[in-house]
């Protein structure tokens, strides 16, 4: 019997780039929700109980960056697992809650849906 794969949270701010990660998340078996920006993100989190892993981009104007908005999911949300990912910032400068994952763009698809798959595990 095949067991329905956890709900994941996209936000990029790039459209493009955010309905191709989609396709790329949706194309793996997950279901996914997506935001333009932290704020979305937020207010997603808030009216829905079914988000199990946030995988948000770093650098998003204007307002919240990636790595705000997971601190604060990891204060209001901790069971939510966390990737993050970044086309301008060094993985020395990412500071990644515990349990989450850092990949820098471009994302290599196997890579992170191996990863979705662990944290679905």
């Amino acid at each position: 019997m095949q067991t329905r794969k956890p709900m994941v949270l996209v936000v990029e701010d790039e459209p493009l780039l955010r309905m191709n990660t989609v396709d790329m998340v949706e194309e793996a078996g997950f279901p996914t929700l997506e935001a333009a920006n932290a704020t979305q993100a937020i207010q997603i989190l808030e009216n829905r109980s079914d988000i199990s892993i946030i995988l948000s981009d770093i650098d998003m104007p204007p307002g919240m960056d990636g790595m705000a908005l997971v601190a604060l999911v990891r204060r209001r949300w901790p069971p939510v697992a966390i990737i993050l990912v970044s086309g301008q910032v060094a993985s020395a400068d990412v500071v990644i809650p515990d349990g989450g994952r850092f990949f820098s763009k471009p994302v290599r698809p196997a890579e992170l849906i191996a990863t979705l798959e662990q944290m679905a595990a």
